[in-house]
């Protein structure tokens, strides 16, 4: 029997001395008493070094180096009491740490009824790897999903999520708001004079120069073609006319170059007010109702209404 487990206690041995994990054994004083190559090399402390000393000295020694463990504390002390009091307060506890050379483990620690410790430790370096990028690649397809691609701004499903989240938001807080519905006079016409490539141009100028005139918060997007909507929240009547007419005239008066050629384009506007019992459908109905008053005007107006309907 002894024999036996001798034995297997040789083979054991051998195993981790060739395993890429760390294996390493704490006793109930948080001394190492014994590890693998792979665990030392986790704190690159040679093997040799690292046995016998604490798990408080090993830390210490490896932030003076710059190595091993990333913490995220200038109080190397403080936070040796907090990691005291957290190894041991469970039989088996699993949890991943980051190291300053860039890598992931998942470490975990099994404690025995007398307080010896193992602690194993396993390369997680391209699972979180993938982690980052999965992420990376999620928001990166939202803001796909919720952009338009020309005019890099909220597409139309985007923009009427964030208008009528804004609504309660405003309602809630009885603030006055605004909606804004701008068209372009005549785009058809300068995309068969010019072609498509020439309207996708001023589409994105327009866009660039609106952005120019509105607060962080506003909303702003391409409801389709050349049609763009913007709310204002927390806006009064006038300043909703002042800010329409301010965006028509630098519109007007803004030079178009193509080709050497001087395009002049204009907006038509209309301007709902908002209710505090108002639905996003009804503003924008009231804006479009507006906006085909601007345009049977004449085009280049803005076109403001009292209430929404």
């Amino acid at each position: 029997m002894a024999r036996g487990l001798t034995e297997l206690s040789t083979k054991i041995g051998k195993f981790l001395e060739y395993s890429c994990d760390g294996y390493g054994i704490f006793d109930q004083d948080d001394i190492l008493i014994a590890c693998n190559k792979a665990f030392a090399d986790i704190f690159e402390i040679p093997h040799h070094d690292i046995i016998n000393k604490s798990f408080a000295d090993i830390v210490r020694i490896t932030q003076c180096s710059q190595k091993g463990i990333k913490i995220d504390s200038t109080d190397i002390e403080q936070w040796l009491i907090y990691a005291k009091s957290r190894r041991r307060s469970q039989e088996f506890r699993v949890f991943e740490v980051d190291l300053m050379d860039g890598r992931w483990f998942l470490l975990s620690e099994q404690t025995l009824a007398d307080g010896e410790m193992l602690t194993h430790a396993r390369d997680i370096t391209n699972l979180k790897l993938n982690e980052k990028h999965l992420a990376e690649s999620t928001v990166k397809l939202r803001t796909l999903a919720l952009t338009d691609e020309l005019t890099q701004i909220a597409n139309r499903r985007s923009f009427i999520e964030s208008v009528k989240s804004e609504i309660n938001r405003c309602q809630r807080q009885q603030a006055a708001m605004a909606f804004l519905l701008l068209d372009i006079d005549y785009f058809k016409k300068i995309n068969d004079t010019y072609g498509h490539l020439t309207g996708d141009q001023v589409l994105v100028t327009i866009t660039t120069l609106i952005k120019t005139m509105l607060r962080e918060y506003d909303i702003f997007g391409r409801l389709g073609g050349e049609e763009f909507g913007i709310f204002l929240a927390k806006t009064s009547p006038k300043t909703a006319e002042e800010v329409a007419e301010r965006i028509r005239e630098t519109i007007m008066q803004h030079n178009f170059v193509v080709d050497g050629n001087i395009i002049k384009v204009t907006l038509s506007i209309g301007i709902s007010l908002a209710t505090q019992d108002c639905k996003f459908e009804s503003l924008y109905k009231n804006a479009d109702r507006l906006l085909y008053e601007a345009k049977h005007a004449g085009r280049n107006k803005v076109m403001l209404a009292t209430k929404a309907d």
